[in-house]
């Protein structure tokens, strides 16, 4: 993919770039280079007035067809897109899983109806998504799903418990992995359902961080209902579309990503050229060795990227890239504090607190919470072993792992 011989995708980075110029103004212009990757440091609630912001000049919906209001963009203009964002830096963005995971699943697999229903609320930021699938025993193991979904008088009643789900107290629905055939086990007798928040059978508890964050909730179901027709891609096809939903994780937004973990590196370089820690050859060593794989996760970004130009849909080699970027920004993480040495050990008295849950007061500065927070990153989204084992027994064709 090489973005630089068109001259309609540099119009395009121009239209881009002049539009974020226009609206980050006022109060988003505060939060500009910040709200990157476990920093927490741009409320959910400015988050929030962003992305309507954005949808409010079509940037929500860059590959969704025109016609249920997005923009119908090529992949290389979405690439263009989150190159140009990122390198504008605007805030760090919402995890919007309605926009990124459930709406290129409905256009796959939902009905027009559910589309027509779903699709333009959540490209106009009017309502908001959460994603319910990992549970307390099933987590990395999805398929050990235990959440149970049982048709009855028109509705389907949802009983169980989903953890890890991300900010899931400011969602208006949640889509739900539940097993809804009595008896069934692994993937078989699994639905894939559409669920509104906001009932008397919900009940989310946030999940304090090491970070101080609550990003990440316990979402308890207790006779939680939703309508019959609310089921995507038919009764009993859960297991299929909830793996569409992980293929379309990977995608043109990953660029942005790696553009974001460039601006941070950098920083950690020149935060060991002003301590002079860079001065050290096991340090010096450390960072061009960083710098190398960073390299080396954009080239396989880009390559990832090409291979959706021909196919369409991520296949399982996007799990290539999912391992390799979470095992290098927690490298990262580790690296930031080797250069800082004894001071990342303790907290900044000038860097700005906030209290979590519990009253406990978090004065960390930005990478503590780089350190912290990329601990996750080989667990969440699939795990660094899941990664491995996908990458073996379907991208190189090994045996499966004995069970």
């Amino acid at each position: 993919m090489d973005l630089r011989s068109d001259p309609r995708l540099a119009g395009f980075a121009d239209e881009v770039r002049t539009w974020l110029e226009e609206h980050l103004v006022g109060e988003f212009a505060r939060y500009r280079g910040r709200g990157l990757t476990g920093q927490d440091d741009v409320p959910v609630e400015v988050q929030i007035a962003w992305e309507r912001e954005l949808a409010s000049g079509g940037w929500l919906g860059l590959d969704f067809p025109e016609s249920i209001g997005g923009r119908g963009c090529t992949l290389a203009e979405q690439v263009v897109f989150f190159n140009t964002y990122t390198e504008a830096r605007a805030p760090g963005r919402l995890p919007n899983v309605g926009v990124m995971l459930l709406g290129p699943t409905l256009m796959a697999f939902g009905s027009t109806e559910q589309q027509q229903r779903f699709v333009p609320p959540m490209l106009a930021a009017e309502e908001l998504w959460c994603q319910g699938y990992s549970e307390p025993d099933a987590g990395s193991d999805l398929a050990g799903v235990a959440t149970t979904a049982i048709r009855s008088d028109g509705r389907w009643v949802i009983n169980g418990q989903k953890v890890w789900t991300s900010l899931a107290q400011h969602a208006d629905w949640i889509f739900v992995l539940a097993r809804s055939t009595p008896g069934s086990q692994r993937h078989a007798g699994l639905s894939y359902l559409l669920v509104p928040m906001d009932q008397p059978g919900i009940e989310v508890r946030p999940i304090v961080q090491i970070n101080g964050g609550v990003e990440f909730n316990e979402t308890f179901f207790d006779d939680a209902v939703t309508d019959a027709d609310l089921v995507v891609g038919g009764e009993g096809n859960g297991w299929k579309v909830a793996m569409g939903t992980l293929a379309f994780e990977r995608g043109a937004s990953t660029l942005g990503q790696q553009i974001s973990f460039r601006q941070e590196f950098d920083a950690l370089v020149s935060e060991a050229r002003a301590s002079g820690r860079i001065r050290s050859e096991v340090l010096r060593s450390e960072l061009v060795q960083s710098h190398i794989e960073l390299e080396i996760l954009r080239y396989n970004q880009m390559r990832m990227l090409t291979s959706l130009t021909h196919d369409q849909l991520a296949g399982p080699e996007q799990s290539i890239g999912k391992l390799y970027w979470a095992s290098w920004h927690q490298r990262m993480g580790e690296l930031a504090t080797r250069v800082r040495g004894a001071m990342s050990m303790v907290a900044d008295p000038d860097e700005g607190a906030h209290t979590g849950e519990g009253g406990l007061d978090y004065r960390l500065d930005r990478w503590q919470r780089t350190f912290l927070y990329s601990r996750a990153h080989t667990i969440y989204g699939g795990s660094n072993e899941i990664q491995r084992n996908i990458i073996g027994e379907r991208v190189l064709g090994l045996p499966r792992e004995p069970r």
